[in-house]
């Protein structure tokens, strides 16, 4: 499973809007972004209380890519 499939996967359960998640994929020379975009209403269920569901996904995405001698950055958005 590619990282930007890595991510939807893990929104899409989360959020009550499944079908409203998208992932886009921006390449850098040295970084991925992936851009997190749910639905209205949806940014809290992936940002969580305090932000930990975020850091959560964010330490996911960043030890996977690095697996693959990647960097990755992921931007939530609404």
């Amino acid at each position: 499973m590619d990282m930007k499939n890595f991510v939807e996967f893990i929104a899409k359960h989360l959020v009550d809007k499944p079908d409203e998640v998208q992932v886009t994929e921006v390449e850098g020379e040295r970084v991925t972004v992936y851009e997190l975009r749910v639905g209205e209403g949806d940014l809290g269920k992936v940002i969580g209380k305090r932000g930990q569901t975020a850091k959560s996904i964010r330490t996911l995405l960043a030890a996977a890519s690095a697996k693959q001698g990647k960097r990755a950055v992921l931007e939530i958005l609404e």
